[in-house]
């Protein structure tokens, strides 16, 4: 055990003495040393392909040279050979929805045989599923004929269609004098407190193949001094299923009348009772298309109800010319199969028509003249068969003689227009409140134009909010019906 750093103990082995002899050689002699030293430098020589190897070391093999990286942006590192190749741009990744169609191989010869059949794949890569069988293509749109028109913007149903421009306040280059909104309240008379009438009234119904819209708001000036609203507005059906009828009136008292309102609601009632007790007549001559018993019958109907106003203004001991009112009347048959819509009333106002985008003034004519003169009431002088005058005509009315009755005064005359209704024509029908500006105003005819030329009519608060664009120098009340045609 000396070589261990001890004293031997007892009689010392034979193979301890073999294994550490100094004196015996090496059986395994080798042709370099072989310390860790030595090995170091033998790793260092081979994996240095400029060094040279150790004296005595042997050749070390051939190591393959490393592969150059591919091709790209200069400021990206060098990669290892089993990372994965960088991508062309170093932002997110974003998967399609639904996966594309692969791109059609280029066209082969005809003389190559056609390939084999790709076998059908399932797996997942980079996280995008790939179908066992790909969807069938879809397929191509038909081929323009000869003289077909070109596609429009609504030509594709796979397009949303524009919504309408956003309700504007008013329109034109300055505000309206008066404040929008409700100022002072009209004046309530303690015996009938519920005598005032609220400042607007909204209404609406679908019925057959029309949606209706009905709407009246007091005006600007109305609202600032606190008069109350002198248009009246009735929405009323008359039947059952395809034989009810839809009227829509709405009428307005004379301007410095002090009831016009009251005047206005009884004109409303009165022609809604006549029209209601003679509603299935009136849907008879309506799909028969009997245009004369219908105007006929209507200005029979008017006449019995304004007549009623005068004899009220009679019993009041008012004057006829105030305790009146004008009325316009719409009649829309419930049944889809009739598109007839009918006009009739009494008094100035506005009939339009929205078709296509652009507005049409449909407003029947009246003539000026309203009856024979009278005698000695405006008729003309008499002249003998040589021309001589016999009465100067000096400009000054001739009484009437007392042996004649007194001429009534002269009365509005009948107005009354049917038409058939088209697919997205919009029918409009109102007072001179929205008459006036509508036709006086080219850019309220053009916001309205766009806004109800929708594939969808507009809501109650839409509506509302439309026949609110107010014009500077027009502030009466608003009063307008508007029917859609599906």
């Amino acid at each position: 055990m000396s070589q261990q750093g001890g004293r031997p103990t007892g009689p010392e082995d034979d193979w301890w003495g073999q294994l550490y002899d100094d004196g015996a050689g090496d059986t395994g002699p080798a042709p370099a040393p072989d310390s860790l030293d030595d090995r170091f430098a033998s790793a260092s020589g081979t994996l240095d392909a400029g060094g040279p190897a150790p004296a005595g070391a042997p050749p070390a093999p051939a190591v393959p040279a490393p592969r150059p990286a591919p091709a790209g942006p200069p400021d990206l590192p060098p990669r290892a050979p089993w990372e994965p190749p960088p991508s062309s741009s170093p932002g997110p990744v974003t998967f399609p929805a639904r996966p594309s169609r692969p791109p059609e191989p280029p066209p082969r010869p005809a003389s190559d045989p056609p390939p084999p059949p790709a076998a059908p794949t399932t797996g997942r890569a980079l996280g995008a599923w790939t179908p066992a069988t790909a969807p069938p293509p879809p397929a191509a749109p038909p081929a323009p004929q000869e003289g077909d028109a070109p596609a429009g913007p609504r030509a594709s149903r796979l397009e949303p269609l524009p919504d309408p421009p956003p309700s504007r306040g008013y329109v034109g280059s300055r505000p309206p004098t008066y404040d929008a909104e409700p100022t002072a309240l009209p004046e309530t008379d303690p015996d009938d407190p519920g005598d005032p009438v609220p400042d607007t009234v909204l209404d609406g119904a679908r019925y057959g193949a029309c949606t209706l819209r009905a709407a009246s708001v007091r005006g600007d000036s109305a609202r600032y001094r606190g008069e109350p609203r002198r248009d009246a507005l009735l929405t009323a059906r008359f039947g059952t299923g395809e034989q009810a009828l839809v009227l829509v009136a709405l009428a307005t008292g004379a301007r410095t009348a002090p009831g016009a309102h009251r005047a206005a609601a009884d004109a409303c009632r009165w022609i809604g009772a006549a029209v209601g007790r003679s509603h299935a007549r009136l849907v008879d001559d309506l799909r028969a298309a009997r245009r004369g018993d219908l105007k006929s019958g209507l200005h029979r109907l008017t006449d019995r109800s304004l007549g009623r106003l005068r004899a009220d203004a009679a019993e009041q001991g008012l004057e006829p010319g105030l305790h009146t009112a004008t009325l316009r009347c719409l009649l829309l048959p419930a049944d889809p199969e009739c598109r007839t819509r009918v006009f009739f009333g009494v008094g100035p106002g506005g009939l339009f028509r929205l078709r296509e985008g652009e507005w049409q003034d449909i407003e029947p004519e009246v003539a000026d003249v309203r009856g024979a003169p009278v005698a000695g009431f405006g008729s003309p002088p008499s002249e003998t068969p040589g021309g001589d005058r016999l009465t100067i005509n000096l400009g000054i009315p001739t009484p009437p003689s007392p042996y004649e009755p007194a001429p009534e005064p002269p009365r509005e005359p009948f107005r009354f227009r049917t038409s058939v209704a088209r697919p997205g024509d919009t029918l409009l029908m109102c007072g001179t409140g929205l008459a006036d500006p509508l036709r006086g105003e080219r850019d309220l005819r053009a916001h309205l134009a766009d806004r109800w030329s929708g594939p969808e009519p507009p809501g109650l608060a839409a509506f509302l909010a439309d026949t609110q664009v107010r014009v500077k120098g027009y502030a009466d009340d608003r009063t307008a019906v508007a029917v859609w045609e599906a």
